[in-house]
């Protein structure tokens, strides 16, 4: 069996390799992917995989950082220009870009979910011959935006698993659903498909990542470091005046949004452990002359417990409402994406370092590099996951990467989508080995 699928895998990488480089070159970011899940419900589709999509998968008030009505639809058409698959949009328009595919064997057993994420970033892509994606002809031909991140790779990886699985379904027990989340980036996607349902009957859970600094050949098998986070938009409203002649009539939003942006980095951490808060973004003001009404902050506080961000995040609120006082100013505050912390299973993570142990090209299995990762809306999965009784982990595929991630150079080692498309086929293939302990 374990040769039988090492020679199919063998037999799909090209696909992969195409899959990866098609998504890499029309990078789509969170909610617009509406050509890269047209593909993905077609490929689907024709393996004979049943399809949840759209609406179905995603409840739309728990969405997060969704782009305005005109850029959907803008976005919608540029999609269609370059390749979308007309008789798959309607499912995704508005920004509803997610898929769930289910194999259902009929034979006793689990119910088995892996999460790919499809989004880009919004980067833009290095246009250098020492870049080998321009080199090659597929870097990101849509401006601000590529795949900086490695989920190109993801997808295909998830695409790569719908084919084996279903090579080898008869070898398979119980029913394996596949998970295409959109907008992972920012921490926005992931919520919104929880609160649609999507794993209220998942047993076991498992979401990848490749990359992340984790060395070639090494598997992650349990990462246990994602810092949960809470992001918003704060915007301050003020009123406008001349700032030679009138300014006593003014209310200036720009020294509201300073005074923020300084107390907010000067927040006290916690004992408890680490803690983060960054302004990444202020802008304000029309003129010179003028004194600014308006001021935007893009802000994100992140926390080693889901309690520490929690403590952060309303130590925050408070600042800006303080802040907003002090100018006279009106001010609001927009959740634009949140992530929890969440630890795997330990006894999940046991059965996929034991399975991972079959698969050649991984020669280090480790739980966890024990350094933050950063945060992961996958988090939302796994917690809903565990509270209904199952099991979950994340998993992270080391690889040989060009630039590190969110970085204008990235770019990683193709082959590592064949590692893991292996691994994830045998965690599916064995897990009645698991469950019968």
């Amino acid at each position: 069996m374990e040769q039988a699928v090492t020679d199919f895998v063998k037999e799909i990488s090209p696909r992969l390799q195409h899959w990866r480089r098609d998504l890499h070159k029309f990078a789509e970011s969170g909610w617009l992917e509406f050509r890269t899940a047209t593909l993905v419900a077609e490929e689907l589709h024709r393996l004979g995989w049943s399809l949840q999509l759209g609406k179905e998968v995603i409840k739309a008030e728990a969405r997060m950082g969704v782009p305005a009505a005109e850029v959907l639809a803008q976005q919608e058409q540029r999609a269609l220009a370059q390749g979308a698959l007309p008789q798959w949009l309607p499912h995704f328009s508005g920004g509803f870009c997610g898929i769930v595919a289910t194999l259902a064997t009929g034979r006793p057993g689990p119910v088995m979910a892996f999460r790919v994420d499809m989004d880009a970033l919004d980067v833009v892509e290095m246009q250098a011959q020492a870049h080998r994606p321009f080199a090659e002809g597929f870097a990101s031909c849509n401006e601000g935006m590529m795949h900086a991140c490695g989920h190109d790779g993801h997808t295909a990886i998830g695409l790569g698993v719908a084919q084996v699985l279903k090579q080898f379904s008869s070898r398979l027990c119980g029913t394996v659903k596949l998970i295409f989340q959109p907008a992972e980036e920012g921490t926005r996607g992931a919520k919104s498909m929880v609160e649609a349902g999507v794993l209220d009957d998942v047993d076991f859970f498992t979401a990848i990542h490749i990359g992340t600094g984790v060395p070639a050949g090494e598997l992650v098998c349990g990462s246990d470091t994602f810092l949960a986070t809470t992001k918003m938009d704060i915007a301050f409203r003020g009123v406008a005046s001349h700032a030679g002649a009138r300014p006593e009539e003014g209310k200036n939003a720009l020294l509201a949004a300073a005074q923020a942006t300084l107390a907010l980095h000067n927040l006290p951490q916690h004992s408890g452990g680490s803690s983060r808060i960054n302004v990444g973004v202020l802008q304000a003001g029309t003129g010179r002359n003028v004194v600014a009404d308006r001021a935007l902050l893009k802000v994100e506080t992140r926390g080693a417990t889901n309690d520490i961000n929690d403590f952060i995040y309303q130590q925050a609120l408070r600042v800006v409402a303080g802040a907003a006082a002090m100018y006279d100013v009106q001010h609001e505050v927009k959740l634009i994406g949140a992530a929890r912390s969440c630890q795997p299973t330990r006894p999940w993570v046991n059965y996929i370092r034991q399975q991972a142990a079959r698969i050649p090209e991984l020669t280090s299995l480790v739980d966890s590099r024990g350094q933050p990762a950063g945060s992961e809306d996958a988090t939302y999965m796994m917690e809903r996951v565990k509270a209904r009784g199952g099991q979950a982990s994340y998993i992270i595929f080391g690889t040989q990467l060009s630039a590190g991630h969110h970085n204008e150079k990235f770019d990683f080692d193709e082959a590592v989508m064949a590692t893991a498309v292996k691994t994830l086929a045998a965690l599916a293939f064995h897990i009645d080995s698991f469950t019968n302990e």
